[in-house]
C-alpha cells in the first residue's frame, strides 16, 4: 500500500473522521426505556433482565419413544427366539394424569411424552415388541381410536432394555432455579421456546426501534409506476427500510417527498409521533434543491415549526458518503440521520452510522453494534486507487475459506447491482491512496 502526503482539504468547513461522526451519533442515541411484552411481541427484543427457571424441564420422567413402559427384570434376556410375554395393563398418553401402576409381568402401552408410570424403569420401543399383535416385530401401534382394545392382552418384547433407557429425566434439560436466559440477549424462536416452556407469558425488553426512513426528490417515483423523462425508480427508501429490519428495528417507509423545504417539514412533524429515528436520504450536498438540508437547517436555528430540533451538516473524510447530517429533533429530542442521496452513498452511510444507532436504541453491548469485520487479502487483476484523506469503502466478495476478498463493481456511488451482487466493504485507510493484489485489508462483512 502507498501513501500519500499530508491531505488537504479544499473547503473551509473541517472534515470530520468516520470514527468522530460515528462517536456522536453513539454518544447520542440512548437505549430505548424497557417495556413488559407478551412473548411473541418481544421477538427480536433484547432481555433487561435475568430470567431463572421456576420448574425443572422436563418437569417429569417421561417417554421419548413410542412404545412400552417396563420393569427392566421382566425383559432381561429377552430376545427374538424367547420374547418376554408381558401383560398389558392400559396406555397413557402425553397429558395423562392418572397413571397405571406396573407390576411384576406387566407392561404399559406408552407414546412419546407420555409420564414413565409407576413402577416401570424402562421403555422399550415398539419395534422391538409385535405391538401386542401375537405376531413379528412391529413397526408401529394401533391407533387407540381404531383400536382400544389394544391396550389390553399381551406384548412380546424381542430385546432386553436397562434402566432408564428411553426416558427423559426430570430436570435433564434445566433444573428450578437455573439461569434460563441472561439480560442482553436478543429474544430469537428458541429463546421464547425456552420462555414459553418455563411458563413465562410476557418478559421485560427493550422494544425494537421504530425507525422511519424518508427519501426526498422530486424526480423519483414508486415502483410499480411509470416512469417519465427525467424520473428514476426511488430505490433507497426500500432499500435502507430493509436494511433497518435487518438491524431489528420496525421500519416505516415514506415514499419519495418532493423537493420543497415546507412539504418535507410538514412530513417530519407528522412522523415523529411513530418514530424513534428518523433517517433521510437525499438533499445533503450543497446544490440548489438540497431540500433536507434546507428544511432542516431552518429547524435547527428555530425559523420552522417543530421545536427541539439541532441538526449539524458536515463532511466526512470519506468515500462514498461524504454529506451528512446528524442531530435531534422535536420535543422528544429524536435522533435523525440525514444521509446522502446516492444509493451505495446512502447504504453504506447506513452501514456505518444508522444500523449502530439502531442496534444502540435496543440496548445491545457495544460488541454487538457494527458489523463484524476481518482481514483478508485482496484478490484483484491490477491495484485499486483511493483518495487521498479519504476512507474509502469499496463492495467486496469475500471468500471465508480462502482468507481472500475481491472488487465487485467499480468505485461509482450509483451502482446499485454492484451492490446488490456484493457481501462486504472492503475499507482502504485514509492515508493510503493504492492497494495492490495480495495486500491485506480491513473487510466489513455485510451478510
Amino acid at each position: 500500500m502507498s501513501k500519500p502526503d499530508a491531505p488537504q482539504d479544499s473547503h473551509s468547513q473541517r472534515l470530520w473522521s468516520v470514527d468522530e461522526h460515528l462517536a456522536d451519533v453513539l454518544g447520542t442515541v440512548r437505549p430505548l426505556e424497557p417495556i413488559e411484552l407478551q412473548l411473541l411481541d418481544a421477538q427480536g427484543c433484547v432481555l433487561v433482565e435475568d430470567v431463572t427457571v421456576p420448574v425443572a424441564l422436563p418437569p417429569f420422567d417421561n417417554s421419548s419413544m413410542d412404545g412400552y413402559a417396563v420393569r427392566t427384570a421382566d425383559v432381561q434376556g429377552a430376545s427374538e427366539e424367547f420374547p418376554a410375554v408381558l401383560t398389558v395393563i392400559g396406555d397413557v398418553a402425553a397429558g395423562d394424569g392418572e397413571l397405571p401402576t406396573v407390576g411384576p409381568g406387566q407392561a404399559a402401552r406408552i407414546m412419546t411424552g407420555a409420564p414413565l408410570p409407576p413402577g416401570a424403569e424402562a421403555v422399550v420401543p415398539v419395534e422391538w415388541t409385535d405391538g401386542g399383535t401375537g405376531g413379528g416385530a412391529a413397526t408401529g401401534m394401533t391407533p387407540a381410536s381404531e383400536s382400544p382394545e389394544g391396550a389390553a392382552g399381551e406384548v412380546r418384547v424381542h430385546r432386553a432394555a436397562e434402566a432408564r433407557a428411553h426416558v427423559r429425566s426430570r430436570g435433564s434439560d434445566v433444573q428450578a432455579g437455573d439461569l434460563a436466559l441472561a439480560a442482553g440477549t436478543v429474544l430469537g424462536p428458541p429463546q421464547i421456546a425456552l420462555l414459553a416452556a418455563i411458563g413465562r407469558g410476557t418478559v421485560r425488553v427493550r422494544p425494537r426501534p421504530r425507525v422511519v426512513v424518508l427519501s426526498t426528490g422530486s424526480e423519483l417515483v414508486q415502483p410499480g409506476e411509470a416512469l417519465a423523462p427525467g424520473t428514476i425508480y426511488d430505490s433507497n427508501s426500500f432499500a435502507l427500510a430493509a436494511a433497518a429490519r435487518d438491524a431489528g428495528a420496525i421500519a416505516y417507509r415514506v415514499g419519495a417527498v418532493a423537493d420543497d423545504a415546507d412539504t418535507l417539514r410538514s412530513t417530519i412533524e407528522d412522523q415523529l409521533i411513530r418514530a424513534d429515528l428518523l433517517v433521510t436520504t437525499g438533499g445533503v450536498s450543497v446544490g440548489a434543491y438540497d431540500v433536507v438540508k434546507e428544511a432542516l437547517t431552518d429547524l435547527s436555528t428555530g425559523d420552522g415549526e417543530v421545536d427541539g430540533a439541532g441538526i449539524d451538516f458536515r463532511k466526512l473524510a470519506m468515500q462514498p458518503g461524504k454529506p451528512q447530517g446528524f442531530g435531534t429533533i422535536g420535543p422528544d429530542h429524536t435522533p435523525l440521520l440525514a444521509l446522502p442521496g446516492n444509493p451505495v452513498s446512502s447504504y453504506v452511510s447506513f452501514e456505518l452510522f444508522v444500523r449502530p444507532a439502531i442496534r444502540a436504541l435496543m440496548g445491545l453491548p457495544d460488541s454487538e453494534v457494527s458489523r463484524p469485520s476481518v482481514r483478508a487479502v485482496l484478490k484483484a487483476d491490477k491495484a485499486i486507487g483511493s483518495p487521498a484523506g479519504r476512507r474509502q469503502f469499496l463492495r467486496g466478495k469475500y471468500d471465508a475459506e480462502s482468507g481472500t476478498v475481491s472488487p465487485v463493481g467499480g468505485a461509482g456511488s450509483h451502482l446499485i447491482a454492484a451492490l446488490a451482487h456484493a457481501d462486504s466493504l472492503m475499507v482502504v485507510p485514509e492515508d493510503v491512496t493504492s492497494v495492490e493484489p495480495g495486500a491485506e485489508l480491513e473487510v466489513i462483512l455485510l451478510g
